[in-house]
């Protein structure tokens, strides 16, 4: 049985107090809310936290409202999205996100906040702390090289978000509450080219809410691949979103998951805009979408498949779109 470390749980009034705590603990504390990835993480001793700070319980952070824009506060549900009406005609790519995290168990305890910070994945990490011994500790926690490329610099354990992809594709930014005060930034602009160090938000700083704006003819999806239909985090996400003017595309955004150390965005604009969605522009978004993705050997499945399924998934998301814009 793998037993969890011990720990402090502080139960802050508030977001500010929260990122406070975390503050005043640095290098030894981590955010609770959900806890669906945490907990393992933590029994795995993949993270070292002898201090959670809990965020359930604040009412800031589980309300949804629906004013010129979405707003969905971090700690809310993966379920509860999913039911929102209001999420649920404007950004639908987030829904079918959602609802393809996991299991149902986990969407009714894990939290959309959690979601976007998940920790990256690898096949070399995500193991027991007695495993991870026994073949010599990765660059990610305790070694020195990246076992998947024993060449390489940095880390390359992948992204393993869901939502992610699919709010970089709706256009969506997150509000960061720290010590000094609180900074919105684009949901792209939360990642970064490091499987350590994936994600720019500060280490005392609080993923309180996300903002999607609303677009009455954007029409959007996602994508999953992976072994099973369900629990299996995904080998390959495709998110999508299309607006058309009469026959002729005015906006679209193409965000790939699963194939790097953060979401990928393809400059899909050059392809699209300005045109009618023909087979060909579709073979050319699905090619231009192949070249970006760069998936290795450290997930679920040949990375060579992987590679290829990019391809099958992106024409099937557009082709989708275009159904749905007409």
């Amino acid at each position: 049985m793998l037993r969890l470390p011990p720990f402090r749980h502080l139960r802050p009034n508030n977001v500010s107090e929260a990122a406070e705590a975390l503050a005043d603990h640095p290098g030894e504390s981590m955010v609770i809310a959900g806890g669906t990835d945490l907990i393992p993480n933590l029994k795995r001793r993949q993270f070292d936290a002898s201090v959670l700070v809990g965020l359930s319980h604040l009412p800031e952070l589980q309300t949804i409202s629906d004013n010129g824009e979405i707003g969905i506060g971090a700690g809310v549900s993966l379920r509860n999205i999913a039911a929102e009406k209001a999420v649920v005609k404007s950004a639908t790519a987030l829904v079918e996100a959602v609802q393809q995290v996991a299991n149902p168990q986990i969407q009714r305890q894990g939290t959309i906040g959690g979601n976007l910070c998940v920790d990256t994945r690898c096949n070399y990490y995500n193991q027991t702390h007695e495993w991870r011994e026994s073949i010599g500790f990765c660059m990610k926690r305790e070694g020195d090289i990246c076992l998947v490329a024993p060449g390489s610099s940095k880390c390359w354990a992948v992204t393993s978000s869901d939502a992610a992809p699919a709010l970089m594709a709706l256009g969506a930014s997150v509000i960061l509450v720290g010590p000094d005060g609180e900074r919105s930034i684009p949901v792209s602009a939360l990642y970064q080219d490091d499987g350590i160090a994936y994600l720019t938000k500060k280490p005392d700083e609080i993923l309180s809410r996300i903002l999607i704006p609303k677009n009455d003819g954007l029409k959007s999806t996602y994508r999953k691949v992976r072994r099973r239909g369900s629990f299996d985090f995904p080998v390959l996400g495709v998110a999508a979103s299309l607006s058309m003017d009469g026959n002729k595309v005015s906006a679209a955004q193409l965000v790939l998951g699963a194939v790097h150390t953060h979401p990928v965005s393809v400059d899909v604009a050059q392809l699209l805009l300005g045109r009618t969605l023909t087979d060909d522009r579709l073979l050319a978004v699905a090619d231009a979408a192949f070249k970006a993705a760069t998936p290795l050997d450290n997930t679920d499945l040949m990375y060579a498949w992987r590679k290829k399924m990019v391809r099958v998934e992106v024409r099937r998301a557009f082709q989708d779109l275009a159904t749905r814009a007409n």
